[in-house]
């Protein structure tokens, strides 16, 4: 069936209800509108759905909700374990609260109850609902920091963390066997609640996980100390985030907590950001003016669901400096691990440090530093939990701190996925540490890199949206695959890995050998000098990423091959690019206007600096600061990144 018969089913099916059907008649005169909203089904994947809100099978709605809904349902019956049931939070972002709803009921129709929160909640409380309830699976409404036109589905298991197999695709497999609309099931609220399959949680949880987060306290001295003095200027960026990050510090003894007021009530608009990522220079505006009112220490942004944390640290001569999550992540691993070691007067044997594959090089030197195991995976905070409940699993193996370079960690075990309240805790305890001995976190993060090394790490990325976009994605990894670059920026290349193809290659030898981790589209090249590049689609968003790393002798030196690595990683985008267009049109020349165009993004990730001002006019982030880099096409590219 075609894109226009789905169409015309869906405002022929009585199944549908009149504002569906009101929406789609708006649009019959739209042929591509109505293609992209039905040319396939919005993919239940394994981070599971997420799309812009509207009708149709490739858009986020009731009726997709429930879909997806129905084959989890059908899969936990498979498995054998309704009675356990499924807890459901949901974000601020736009239709959330209907969305959980639809959610809640449809699990209930299915014989399994719903553990709905009363009210929008953090996406870690609902990965600690889902173990303190005892539930199989967890729901979670978020889109995280996507635009407010997005919103999304992510499915829990009962450990606490995001699907992994067997479960996702186990649940994948359900979800796309459900072709008949008509078979999803529903029921009314109050029937629900009178079978006692919806319960409305929320202050227990509440309390419960306040109390998890205050067992991950190191130095409650320092904060009784230091608490009534640190300045800290918080935002949570029109999310989750607010009562319970604003709770915890409170409670702990930090009283100079200022909320950026604007920023301050939930709103699926978010109407002072275009984009709401704590890893966006607009997202700290408003914080870094009230941060400059008050003379703060730190300003600290929460993203919509409260998972993700950025941060500004202030230095002794008033200068703020931005954090990455690399930098963040490591400063608060060096702090995490060395504190637990000097309190405890050592670690456990088994102690280990698990980061994801595009994380920093920094990272390895700190758990090296440690004596400690450094773990790797695959990108995605829910490999991080699978460790840690194999962890649990073995008896060997004990968690001390996991976290990825996309603003993201988990200090403890009560939750399974990353965490930017405990994250906001711990990095509010550390700068009150760090005063008791007269230094600022920048003290702490220059104090590190003196003793580890000066690694930076950034990142770049093409939008591709569309059908074409998914095509354009996939010629991109085809082509480094085919033709794999030998250097980057004068490093050579040492091993090549292709985590779909299980293998890493070194080029010296020839040896092949497997990665060791699950299948999955991934490119990295580890290259001579501590670097590396890396290269992925991401997983929730039109776009292929270019992840990179340097180390260098001082923050100038590193910032200045941090510059040059990102132009050769430009450059063998452009040389792609080339490569494919002369594939499609026989290697002829062609000039700029019949090539095409791709829209490279730079997030300003690194010390404390922006991006390269040669190529990029402002690195913030991909909808407002993107810049259109038009491809010559010139004959056959020549790899020289």
């Amino acid at each position: 069936m075609d894109y226009r018969e789905v169409y015309e089913q869906w405002l022929a099916n009585p199944y549908f209800d009149d504002a569906t059907k009101e929406e789609l008649k708006n649009i019959a005169e739209e042929e591509n509108e109505i293609k992209e909203r039905f040319y396939m089904d919005l993919e239940f994947g394994t981070a599971g759905l997420r799309g812009i809100i509207g009708a149709g099978t490739n858009r986020m709605n009731i009726y997709v909700v429930r879909r997806a809904t129905q084959g989890l349902a059908n899969y936990i019956a498979k498995v054998g374990k309704q009675s356990q049931g499924v807890a459901i939070a949901y974000d601020s972002r736009h239709m959330s609260p209907e969305f959980a709803q639809e959610a809640a009921l449809c699990l209930a129709a299915n014989g399994i109850k719903a553990y709905i929160f009363e009210s929008l909640r953090p996406t870690p409380e609902l990965s600690f609902a889902v173990r303190h309830l005892g539930c199989v699976a967890g729901i979670n409404i978020t889109a995280s920091h996507n635009p407010p036109e997005y919103n999304g589905y992510k499915v829990y298991w009962e450990d606490g963390a995001q699907i992994t197999p067997p479960h996702d695709t186990g649940i994948m497999g359900e979800v796309k066997a459900i072709s008949d609309w008509n078979t999803v099931k529903t029921m009314d609220k109050v029937q629900a609640e009178k079978a006692g399959l919806y319960e409305v949680i929320g202050q227990k949880i509440d309390d419960a996980y306040m109390e998890e987060l205050k067992k991950q306290v190191i130095h409650q001295d320092a904060i009784e100390a230091e608490g009534k003095n640190l300045k800290i200027v918080y935002t949570p960026l029109h999310g989750t985030g607010n009562i319970p990050a604003r709770r915890i510090l409170k409670e702990l003894g930090f009283e100079n907590v200022y909320v950026v007021k604007e920023q301050e009530l939930p709103d699926g608009a978010f109407p002072t950001v275009s984009y709401p990522n704590p890893e966006a220079a607009e997202a700290f505006e408003l914080g870094l003016k009230l941060a400059k009112e008050v003379d703060a220490d730190l300003v600290l942004a929460t993203d919509p669901d409260a998972d993700r944390l950025g941060v500004r640290v202030k230095d002794k001569n008033g200068e703020y400096h931005d954090l990455t999550g690399n930098m963040s992540g490591c400063l608060l691993a060096n702090y995490e691990i060395g504190q637990r070691r000097a309190v405890n007067g050592s670690l456990p044997e088994d102690g280990a440090l698990i980061k994801t594959i595009v994380t920093s090089n920094l990272a390895d030197a700190i758990a090296k530093g440690y004596g400690v195991d450094l773990i790797e995976v695959l990108t995605g905070f829910k490999f991080i939990g699978q460790q840690i409940l194999g962890f649990e699993n073995s008896g060997k193996g004990t968690y001390l701190f996991g976290f990825e370079e996309s603003y993201g960690c988990l200090i403890g075990t009560y939750a399974r996925d990353k965490d930017a309240i405990v994250a906001t805790m711990a990095l509010c305890e550390a700068a009150a540490y760090y005063k008791t001995q007269g230094k600022t976190l920048w003290d702490a993060m220059i104090e590190m890199y003196d003793q580890y090394g000066y690694y930076k790490d950034d990142i770049k990325s093409i939008t591709l949206k569309g059908i074409e976009g998914l095509q354009k994605i996939q010629e991109i990894m085809d082509t480094l695959r085919k033709n794999p670059p030998a250097e980057f920026a004068g490093h050579k290349v040492v091993s090549a890995r292709d985590y779909k193809k299980d293998t890493i290659t070194d080029l010296a030898t020839g040896e092949v050998k497997p990665t060791g981790l699950p299948n999955s589209n991934v490119l990295y090249y580890d290259l001579t000098d501590d670097a590396w590049v890396c290269v992925r689609p991401s997983g929730t968003e039109p776009k292929v990423k270019f992840y990179y790393g340097v180390k260098g002798t001082s923050l100038e030196d590193a910032d200045e091959k941090s510059a040059v690595m990102g132009k050769a990683v430009l450059d063998m985008v452009l040389d792609v690019h080339v490569c494919q267009a002369n594939a499609q049109k026989g290697g002829r020349n062609h000039g700029a206007d019949e090539g095409g165009t791709v829209s490279a993004h730079h997030h300003g990730n690194g010390n404390g600096s922006g991006g390269d001002a040669e190529t990029l006019s402002d690195p913030d982030h991909y909808r407002k600061h993107s810049v259109e880099i038009a491809v010559r096409i010139e004959g056959q590219g020549q790899r020289h990144a």
